[in-house]
């Protein structure tokens, strides 16, 4: 699909690219989709404090995930932010009306099955008089995880078992025993410190895949080797090797259902209503609309250009396109030579 050579102004350092498929699994192509999606979320932040909350599925249910993933992520998705709405609207928790927005995620650091929510959901909510009700102890404590557990059960539950007749699904009775056996999981982190956190935690979550590039160390006849977290061990970093064909496999368990949205807006944060609800917050917040200039460029085509990743000074300049067959002939060679002798005139300078 060709590709492209941008160089630094500043430094002068080179970068080959290569054109994107744009498909949404690919490890590779989904930078500029993830900055253009957090460049349209920026305006939207308040300057509040934000919760990080993550709803888990017990792998019991991953069978059902597998044949069912369409079915089963859409409840996924119901059931968190209907534990979220009911904590946000009870006058004991917060009494006000939130919102949040949703990634889906599937995979663990193994690449086994693992579906499960980042959530992102503001520090307090709107009252029906158009006021900012902050959750408890000024944003510093959002709801507790004791209580938001078994509701989250209890919910997906009822929607499995509902699901399950409609569409007559035969799972076993054993199933539904097995979910009680243990408690669920619900994980809320520390609140952000502010509005530049959230942007940061955006960009690392809203469009990861199953595994990234850096993480694979290896391909060869005997299989694929890659680096992975074990979190039962501190984070200790390990590499595992997998077969090609059961490389493949783990891949492909995370690939979702054709038109399936992995990241939903809720509450006051949703498409049809956040523009008025946003409105509303930062009158009574008393503050203006957020506004950050973008650290990078622009090229003719409209795409975006990122800082410089060796300086960080300067955006890259395009310097040249090619197609299928790739750069010409010694072209890189020869700006390799150029950009050494630029280092070294600057050094010397």
């Amino acid at each position: 699909m060709g590709g492209h050579i941008d160089r630094c102004g500043s430094c002068g350092h080179l970068q080959i690219s290569y054109n994107s498929c744009r498909n949404r699994h690919c490890p590779k192509c989904q930078g500029n989709k993830r900055e253009a999606w957090v460049r349209a979320r920026e305006a939207e932040l308040l300057p509040v404090r934000y919760f990080h909350v993550v709803f888990t599925l017990p792998d019991v249910l991953n069978p059902l995930c597998m044949a069912h993933p369409r079915e089963m992520y859409d409840l996924l998705f119901q059931s968190a932010w209907s534990v979220i709405k009911s904590f946000s609207s009870d006058p004991s928790h917060l009494g006000a009306a939130s919102g949040m927005f949703a990634v889906l995620h599937t995979w663990g650091q193994n690449l086994s099955l693992h579906p499960h929510l980042h959530c992102v959901v503001p520090a307090g909510g709107l009252l029906s008089n158009g006021r900012w009700k902050h959750a408890r102890s000024q944003g510093k404590f959002l709801f507790p995880v004791e209580a938001m557990s078994p509701v989250f059960r209890a919910r997906f539950v009822q929607g499995l078992r509902q699901i399950a007749r409609e569409q007559q699904w035969k799972i076993k009775r054993d199933v539904f025993e097995r979910l009680f056996s243990k408690p669920w999981v619900v994980f809320a982190n520390q609140p952000f410190a502010g509005p530049e956190q959230v942007i940061s935690y955006l960009g690392r979550y809203t469009h990861r895949v199953a595994i990234s590039n850096n993480r694979i160390k290896s391909i060869s006849d005997e299989g694929v080797s890659f680096l992975w977290k074990d979190y039962r061990k501190g984070e200790r970093k390990l590499l595992m090797s997998l077969e090609a064909r059961e490389f493949i496999r783990r891949f492909a368990l995370h690939i979702l259902p054709r038109g399936f949205v992995r990241i939903r807006h809720y509450g006051i944060l949703a498409s049809s209503v956040k523009k008025k609800m946003l409105e509303r917050a930062r009158k009574d917040l008393q503050v203006e609309i957020l506004t950050r200039a973008l650290d990078a460029t622009a090229t003719g085509n409209g795409k975006v250009l990122p800082p410089c990743p060796c300086c960080g000074k300067a955006t890259m300049e395009r310097l040249l396109e090619f197609d299928h067959r790739g750069p010409p002939a010694g072209l890189v060679s020869a700006l390799e030579q150029a950009q050494n002798r630029t280092k070294t005139c600057t050094t010397n300078n």
